[in-house]
Formats: C-alpha cells, sequence, structure tokens
C-alpha cells in the first residue's frame, strides 16, 4: 500500500463515524451510543540508491464505550458507560491501600 493510499484510510477511519454509532429508536426513545477514540500512526520512505525505493507506514486506533445520549420528549441527557473493569481495578487497589495503612498502624 502507498503512503497516500494509507492517508486516504486513515482519513476514512478517523471519522464521527468511528465515535459516533448509528441512532437506536426504540418507543419514541433515540439512543446514539457514543466512543473514546485514542490513535497514532506514521510513516516513512527510503531510498538507498541501489535498492528501489521502500516504504512503509502504519496506524493503531483504541476505542472504547464512553455512553450515549438518549433523546425522549425532546430532551437530550447524557448517560455514562460504566467501565466495570477500571472500576473493579480502582477498589482492588483501594482496599491493597487500606490494608497496608491499617497494617503499618498496628
Amino acid at each position: 500500500m502507498k503512503l497516500g493510499q494509507l492517508a486516504s484510510a486513515v482519513r476514512e477511519v478517523f471519522s464521527a463515524r468511528l465515535v459516533y454509532g448509528e441512532p437506536v429508536d426504540r418507543d419514541g426513545v433515540v439512543v446514539i451510543p457514543a466512543a473514546t477514540v485514542f490513535g497514532g500512526g506514521g510513516g516513512g520512505a527510503g531510498d538507498s540508491g541501489a535498492l528501489p525505493v521502500r516504504e512503509g507506514a502504519g496506524f493503531g486506533v483504541l476505542a472504547r464505550p464512553a455512553g450515549a445520549f438518549v433523546v425522549r420528549d425532546g430532551s437530550v441527557t447524557w448517560v455514562p458507560a460504566a467501565d466495570v473493569a477500571r472500576l473493579g481495578l480502582v477498589a482492588a487497589v483501594t482496599v491493597v491501600a487500606l490494608a497496608k495503612i491499617l497494617a503499618k498502624r498496628s
């Protein structure tokens, strides 16, 4: 894949479609899912003279659910997504920290 082709593909990936999902309409309530998206990439080319020009590039994307906009009766509300894994990690770290503090006090 040439660098120009890759740039076009990246532009397509990093769009609002990646952040906002298709709206879902049920019983007069519209839900629009949203995600937090991080990404990056790089590329380059080299010419050693004797060998043909070499090109290379790559990129990566990380998307996580952020929540959803809920449209009901003309009013819009934001409902955040609960990240159970992150909440569990925070709880575990808190318990360990408290156990260490209490062990030092004894």
